[in-house]
């Protein structure tokens, strides 16, 4: 997946187990020194697996991204 950090910017994120829509993205974290990306995140106020940073935001390792469209990205959690 070529895809650059600014381009999650306004997808939805949906978790293809039930189907629940997630939210949008607010941010991506990435390793600095490799330039790749390692999580998105989408805000949010459930502590899903307990991967969630002090703000209850929802983080998603990059390998439970499942699929990235045009208008969402269908993830795993």
């Amino acid at each position: 997946m070529g895809t650059k950090g600014l381009d999650f910017k306004h997808k939805e994120v949906i978790n293809i187990n039930d189907g629940k829509r997630l939210g949008f993205v607010q941010d991506v974290t990435a390793d600095l020194e490799s330039g790749v990306i390692t999580s998105i995140i989408v805000p949010g106020n459930s502590k899903l697996f307990n991967m969630f940073s002090g703000s209850n935001d929802i983080v998603i390792p990059w390998q439970n991204i499942k699929c990235i469209g045009d208008d969402v990205i269908l993830v795993e959690i």
